[in-house]
């Protein structure tokens, strides 16, 4: 995969595509020498990212994309997901670290997203995330 300083992969709502966003991010970083302690942060942030977009937005449905951009900016890299789902109410989201939800199958990905990227903002109700890294870029 041949990257620009904005790149954007399309992928239909299917588990065994998240492959494809694996070797997106080892791409980028690659491209851009971000670091393995990084790598590992923004892999498993836009992994949880995607993972929600497939199931939670768009409910597994595979006739329904899921647009995976990248973005270079001075000082750090974005990553957006967003998919064709109507979005949820990402402020008011019961925290995962709470023991009443300690054995609950779902609920940590926004919360590991928070905690591993620099950034963590929502657009269009929730259907779209920016995930910010906060490396330095190297020349091309």
């Amino acid at each position: 995969m041949v990257l620009s300083e904005n790149q954007k992969l399309r992928i239909p709502s299917r588990a065994e595509n998240i492959i494809l966003v694996e070797r997106m991010v080892e791409d980028v970083c690659d491209l851009y020498n971000i670091g393995e302690d990084y790598y590992g942060n923004i892999l498993i942030a836009i992994t949880e990212a995607v993972n929600n977009a497939i199931y939670h937005g768009n409910a597994a449905n595979p006739t329904k994309s899921i647009d995976i951009l990248f973005k270079t900016h001075k000082d750090h890299v974005s990553f957006i997901v967003k998919d064709e789902g109507q979005g949820f109410d990402f402020s008011n989201l019961p925290d995962p670290t709470n023991p009443d939800n300690i054995d609950k199958p779902n609920g940590r990905g926004v919360f590991l997203m928070r905690n591993l990227a620099d950034k963590v903002s929502f657009e269009d109700n929730g259907s779209t995330v920016i995930l910010d890294f906060n490396v330095i870029t190297a020349s091309k």
